[in-house]
Parts: structure tokens; C-alpha cells; sequence
């Protein structure tokens, strides 16, 4: 959790930013509009080096309108990582890191504003696995641990947070 909370988060619009700067952000852009719908969600993806990083991202849609994103990349200094079943574990194990502990820090930051006039969720945890590639014998693994944690999985061709916002960086 150390490696999530700690550093910056990069926003195209905002820049660097630490975690309790990107949940304020979080919560203007959806005051921004609270008409509307949004989603919150996380995705992961990874280099294919034996020292990866992991490019970690926060997605906000307003649904219809796009959305923002911010990114961390993720580095382990010594850890080798030699199969890319145990990049993907680790993919999947941070975006619930990072999900579960937004979800709880979210929740406590948006009590300051009226939270029911407020539409939003934070449900989903994209991960960057598929029914066609090497990734499909990993499909259930990877979903009872999304499951597990508490949120829904979604995989390709769905999960963009994971393999099109993290895949740009990683």
C-alpha cells in the first residue's frame, strides 16, 4: 500500500498530484456536473521486463460526456517478476489495493459535500486479461480476486481503465 499512497499521481489536466489531491479532484469534477452519472475506476497494467512497473490508473467518466484519468507507475527495486501469470497477480492485486482504499478514503472526503445529490460509483476493477491470448486461463483467478475484494471485474474487450489507459504507459 506504501508504494500506492506514497510519490504522485499524474493527471494530463492537474499534474502531479499526491492520493489525497486526486480524491479532492475526484470529488470537484463530479460536483462539477452532479447531474450527471459517473463511474470511478481502476485499472493496472504492466511492462513485460522481469523488472516491470505497473502503470496504475484512476478513471472518472462522466457517462456520455468522457472523463479523467491519473497514473501512477509502479516500480519494485530487486523483485523479479519471471512469469507474466505473476505480473498480472500483481496487477490485480494493486488495483484492489488501490480501489479498496479509495473507496473507504472517497467515502469519508465526499461526506463534506451532499453526498446524496451525488451519482456516482466505484464498482469496477478492470483487468488487462481475455478470452483470447494466454491471459483466458487466468479469467477466473483474476475475477474470485476482484470478486473477493468486493468489486466487479471487467476484462477485455471491456476493461479500458487496464488495457488502453495503463497500457499507454506502460
Amino acid at each position: 500500500m506504501e508504494k500506492i499512497l506514497n510519490g504522485f499521481f499524474y493527471s494530463p489536466t492537474k499534474g502531479n498530484l499526491k492520493m489525497n489531491e486526486v480524491i479532492r479532484e475526484l470529488i470537484n469534477y463530479i460536483s462539477e456536473k452532479p447531474e450527471k452519472f459517473y463511474d470511478i475506476i481502476i485499472g493496472c497494467d504492466s511492462s513485460s521486463s522481469e523488472e516491470p512497473h505497473f502503470p496504475l490508473a484512476i478513471v472518472v467518466l462522466r457517462i456520455g460526456e468522457g472523463g479523467r484519468f491519473f497514473l501512477k507507475k509502479i516500480a519494485y527495486k530487486g523483485r523479479k517478476f519471471y512469469t507474466w501469470k505473476t505480473r498480472i497477480l500483481e496487477e490485480v492485486f494493486l488495483s484492489c489495493q488501490l480501489a479498496l482504499y479509495l473507496r473507504e478514503n472517497f467515502e469519508k472526503e465526499i461526506k463534506n459535500f451532499k453526498p446524496e445529490t451525488l451519482h456516482y460509483q466505484l464498482r469496477y476493477i478492470h483487468a488487462d486479461v481475455g478470452e483470447n491470448g494466454q491471459t483466458k486461463d487466468m479469467i477466473k483467478e483474476v475475477v474470485g480476486l476482484i470478486r473477493g475484494n468486493g468489486f466487479e471485474p471487467k476484462i477485455k474487450p471491456e476493461s479500458f481503465a487496464a488495457s488502453s489507459v495503463a497500457d499507454r504507459y506502460s
